[in-house]
């Protein structure tokens, strides 16, 4: 008989510490649920694709008004511009210049600077450089793919010296940084077919 009270103490011991210990878990599963925080990226928009370029153009304007004061004045400009219009620090950067034939591909944050203001490759003389007075879009179309977008069309510069407007297409791709501005991730321009 005793065995059975010491027994059947035991038992119900066990299965109370069972029943807090599965209480316990669920209160920590439920903490856990609670503290977790989902993480979303905003969709992109049209309006925020014409501001990114926008932001794009005046930069490259800025950096040659800057040149004309002195060239260290540009460099320091052309390295914010790749600091924080380019996505380099969020991964790869599809890089296409216009005017790049030896290296025709800008890999790197120091290859697309040397394009903007010349220096680590030879063909470089810095195409923002110029100046341009003016930068225009005639975009073409619009891909928004909620995380990244992609613009195309025609832009048009209007140079300095010469007052002459040059046109070329392009393609931009853009993706939210962490800053939550949009940031460039595929820059493809070529001068249009001549044949």
């Amino acid at each position: 008989m005793m065995k059975k009270i010491l027994l059947l103490s035991t038992l119900t011991l066990a299965l109370a510490g069972c029943a807090s210990t599965t209480a316990e878990t669920k209160e920590s599963s439920k903490e856990t649920e609670d503290t977790t925080e989902e993480v979303k990226t905003e969709k992109i928009t049209e309006a925020e694709v014409d501001e990114a370029r926008e932001r794009w153009a005046d930069a490259i304007i800025e950096i040659g008004t800057a040149s004309e004061e002195k060239l260290e004045k540009a460099t320091e400009k052309a390295e914010e511009v790749v600091d924080t219009l380019y996505a380099f620090d969020e991964g790869t950067v599809l890089f296409k210049p216009t005017k790049a034939a030896e290296l025709p591909f800008r890999a790197t944050k120091e290859e697309a600077l040397s394009y903007f203001v010349g220096g680590e490759v030879s063909e470089d003389t810095g195409f923002a450089l110029q100046p341009w007075t003016e930068i225009r879009f005639d975009n073409h179309d619009t891909v928004i793919d909620n995380d990244s977008a992609l613009a195309s069309g025609e832009y048009y510069f209007t140079s300095g010296q010469t007052g002459e407007e040059t046109r070329v297409e392009y393609t931009f791709g853009f993706i939210r940084g962490e800053d939550g501005e949009l940031k460039i991730n595929l820059h493809h321009s070529s001068v249009p077919y001549g044949g």
